[in-house]
C-alpha cells in the first residue's frame, strides 16, 4: 500500500478523523469517474461518491491493508453504484438511456490527441461514443466491471484482482470475453477502435493458412512476487536474455509485483493439433494445444493442471512479437505468470556446414 495512505489510515483508524480529509481529496475525482462510468448521470455519481466515502470510513476498522487503500475503495464505489443502478432498473428506469451532457464525454472518454476538431468531426467522435457505451450496456455485470477498471480506470490485473476479490487469471479470462463481446458487438463500426486505444487490436480476420501449418512456440513460467525472492532463484531478466529484457517491463505494467524470476523455459516445433505438456512447478503440468493459424496469429488452448484440479483452462492468441500472457494461480509468496510466444509457419533453420 501507498505508504503516504497507509499513514493516513493508520491515523484514521486511531481517531484522527481529519487524517480522512487528505485521502478524499486525492481520491474523489478518480471516485466520481468510476461512479459516473456506472451510472452516466452526474448528480447521482456525487451521491455515489459521498456514499462509498462514507461507508469507506466507517469500513476502516476493517481494513487491513492487505491491498492498495483506493482498490478496497474501488471495491466499495462499484458496489455502491451497481446497487443503485438495479434500484434505478427496478423503478423502471432503463440502464444507460439517460442523455450524456455532450461536455461529460470528455471527462468519460477523453481522446489521446483531440486537437482542434472541426464540427463535423466532434459530432462523428461524439455518436462513435455513443455507441461504445450502447456496446457496453449489452454486457452481463460482472463483464462491464472488468471493462471499466481496465480499459478506463487503466488498473492492472493484480489492481483489478484486488478490487474485485477474484483470482488474476478469472480477471484476464473475463477481459478477453468482454473485448470480444464488444468487438462483435462494434463490427459495423471498426473506427471505434481509436476511441477506445486500439482496444480490439488484431481482431479483424486473417486469410487461413494450408491444412497442418507447423507452429514453432515457446513458452515461459514465472514467478511474480513482492516478497524476496527464495534462495537459488535469480532475477529476471538474465544477463544475456534479450527476450525478457524487453518484456519485463510489459509486466511490470501488467502485474505490478516488485520481483520477477524465470521458473522454467520450454520449446516446441509441431503440427497445428499436437498437444504440448511440460511440468510446472508445484506439482503441475502444462498444457499448450495449438489449435488453428490465421496469418502469422497461433490460437492455442492452455491448462494448467494441479493433480486432478483444473486450475486454469482459457484460449489465447499469440502472433510473432506479441506474446500471450496469463495470470496463474498462487505459487509461495506469489503467482505465477505464463508467457507464450508463438512462430506461425516458421522457416526451417538453415544447416550449418
Amino acid at each position: 500500500m501507498d505508504n503516504d495512505d497507509a499513514a493516513l489510515v493508520e491515523r484514521c483508524r486511531a481517531g484522527d478523523v481529519a487524517a480522512f480529509e487528505p485521502l478524499v481529496e486525492k481520491y474523489r475525482q478518480r471516485v466520481w469517474r468510476l461512479a459516473y462510468n456506472t451510472l452516466r448521470d452526474r448528480e447521482e455519481a456525487w451521491d455515489v461518491a459521498q456514499e462509498a466515502f462514507i461507508r469507506a470510513y466507517q469500513a476502516l476498522p476493517s481494513f487491513r491493508g492487505q491491498s492498495a487503500f483506493y482498490t478496497w475503495l474501488y471495491r466499495i464505489v462499484m458496489n455502491v453504484a451497481f446497487d443503485r443502478a438495479r434500484s434505478r432498473g427496478a423503478q423502471g428506469r432503463a440502464f444507460g438511456t439517460e442523455r450524456v451532457p455532450e461536455e461529460d464525454w470528455e471527462r468519460v472518454l477523453p481522446d489521446q490527441n483531440p486537437g482542434d476538431e472541426a464540427p463535423d468531426a466532434k459530432a462523428a467522435r461524439l455518436e462513435q461514443r455513443r455507441k461504445i457505451v450502447q456496446a457496453l450496456d449489452t454486457l452481463p455485470e460482472h463483464h462491464r466491471k472488468i471493462v471499466m477498471l481496465s480499459d478506463l480506470e487503466g488498473l492492472s490485473y493484480r489492481e483489478i484482482a484486488d478490487t474485485l476479490e477474484i483470482p488474476m487469471g478469472t480477471v484476464m479470462s473475463r477481459l478477453h470475453n468482454a473485448r470480444k463481446r464488444l468487438r462483435d458487438a462494434l463490427k459495423p463500426l471498426l473506427l471505434l477502435l481509436l476511441a477506445f486505444g486500439a482496444l480490439f487490436a488484431g481482431s479483424a480476420p486473417l486469410p487461413a493458412q494450408a491444412a497442418d501449418p507447423v507452429v514453432r512456440f515457446g513458452a515461459r513460467v514465472l514467478l511474480g512476487t513482492d516478497a524476496p525472492l527464495p534462495a537459488g532463484l535469480l532475477a529476471a531478466p538474465a544477463a544475456g536474455d534479450e527476450r525478457m529484457v524487453a518484456f519485463i517491463p510489459k509486466l511490470r505494467q501488467l502485474f505490478r509485483y516488485r520481483e520477477y524470476a524465470s521458473l522454467e523455459r520450454y520449446r516446441a516445433e509441431v503440427p497445428v493439433g499436437t498437444l504440448q505438456v511440460w511440468s510446472v512447478p508445484g506439482d503441475r503440468r502444462l498444457e499448450l494445444l495449438p489449435e488453428s493459424v490465421a496469418g502469422d496469429t497461433v490460437t492455442m488452448r492452455v491448462r494448467l493442471v494441479r493433480g486432478s484440479m483444473t486450475e486454469l483452462l482459457t484460449e489465447i492468441r499469440a502472433a510473432r512479437g506479441s506474446p500471450a500472457v496469463i495470470g496463474g494461480p498462487r505459487h509461495g509468496d506469489g503467482v505465477l505468470i505464463i508467457v507464450v510466444w508463438a512462430n506461425a509457419n516458421p522457416q526451417p533453420t538453415p544447416e550449418r556446414r
